[in-house]
């Protein structure tokens, strides 16, 4: 089995890096450029640093990240240029959403600049992106502000608990969730709206915190967004048993508070969208474990260090920080981008529940390198 790549053995990834496919001719001007399953590429994820000051159980388990882990120097990481050229070749091939992440990404040192570089690109058409960004809302009561005035959309916070105690096990971290609340008020009155909120549902964990959640979101105009706990990465210790179905969680909730089904495209789909009856809001369920949407997918991710991945549960990812450093040109990057693209025929959840653990897969790519 060939070497992977995995987070904490970034010092050898150039070599582990996969070989780039033949660079594909470039589509026409508004056609968008399709996979080998006619999927579009609509939407790109920035991860700006694999550093996070929480080390949530799911996503960076202290056994795992201790203060020995190396992270990556800043010398190997994607400066504010770079990235913000990466992305407008991107934005040439069809992108139209922008999610920065991490890591926590507040911790990347002025992301209010690269948010005014990326807010200022357009479309071919001379429309604006959508500009967003995932926190665990450590920062967001300080920063809120000035995200939005450098040019940000809206935000998603990651919360997993309103229980004071499951929220600092849960995150490893003695960070009160009282500040995430108030970083998400913030956030409202800031205008970075509506506030997404994301809770990664493990069962027998965090699972008594679903009805508590969805009370107190319930008519606040943001939006809650249930997460089935996925096998992200290969460090969480992942169980088939702790995954609660999302359609469990609709008929909790449901049964506390009638729910009504929401449309949603099918194509870049990642939510399903629940209404309640009584108008107070909408809530999300995520089930990438128990109703894939592979089929949908449109999305591409950019690691911190500009290692390309066509999928969450990828293990390895195409070094384009190599090309961006290198001397190709714009129109050499994206005839690059699109014959990565191109080839791409990922659908790790379709095959998930059918595939036996640990056999024939290669160690994955960590959440917090990617992010989620």
């Amino acid at each position: 089995m060939s070497k992977v790549i995995y987070l904490t053995d970034h010092r050898s990834q150039a070599a582990d890096a996969q070989a780039l496919p033949h660079a594909r001719s470039l589509p026409a001007a508004g056609q968008p450029v399709l996979d080998t399953r006619a999927r579009p590429l609509r939407d790109l994820r920035i991860s700006v640093t694999d550093r996070c000051n929480f080390r949530c159980t799911y996503c960076m388990p202290r056994d795992a990240f201790d203060s020995n882990h190396v992270f990556l120097p800043h010398a190997q990481l994607l400066s504010f240029e770079e990235m913000t050229r990466a992305a407008a070749v991107f934005v040439r091939l069809g992108v139209r959403k922008i999610r920065l992440t991490g890591g926590e990404p507040l911790l990347r040192k002025n992301i209010e600049t690269l948010i005014g570089m990326l807010a200022a690109l357009r479309t071919p058409e001379g429309e604006p992106l959508e500009l967003t960004l995932t926190t665990n809302g450590s920062l967001l009561a300080r920063k809120a502000r000035a995200l939005k005035d450098a040019g940000l959309h809206r935000v998603t916070v990651s919360m997993d608990a309103l229980d004071p105690a499951l929220f600092a096990r849960m995150s490893d971290t003695d960070f009160p969730v009282a500040d995430v609340l108030r970083g998400i008020d913030a956030a409202a009155e800031a205008g970075l709206t509506p506030v997404k909120v994301n809770m990664v549902v493990r069962r027998g964990m965090n699972d008594d915190q679903i009805l508590p959640m969805a009370r107190h979101f319930r008519g606040t105009g943001h939006i809650l967004r249930f997460i089935e706990y996925m096998d992200v990465g290969s460090t969480n210790g992942w169980n088939m048993t702790e995954v609660l179905p999302s359609a469990e969680i609709i008929a909790r909730i449901g049964a506390a508070f009638p729910l009504a089904p929401l449309q949603t495209d099918a194509m870049g789909r990642v939510a399903e969208r629940w209404g309640y009856a009584d108008g107070a809001g909408e809530i999300g369920v995520i089930s990438s474990v128990t109703q894939a949407f592979c089929e949908g997918c449109t999305r591409a991710r950019l690691s911190p260090e500009g290692r390309l991945f066509l999928c969450l549960f990828a293990s390895r990812g195409y070094d384009l920080r190599a090309l961006i450093r290198g001397d190709a040109d714009d129109d050499q990057l994206a005839a690059a981008i699109a014959g990565i693209w191109g080839g791409r025929g990922d659908s790790y959840s379709e095959g998930r529940l059918a595939a036996t653990p640990g056999v024939g897969q290669d160690r994955k790519i960590e959440m917090s390198y990617i992010g989620g």
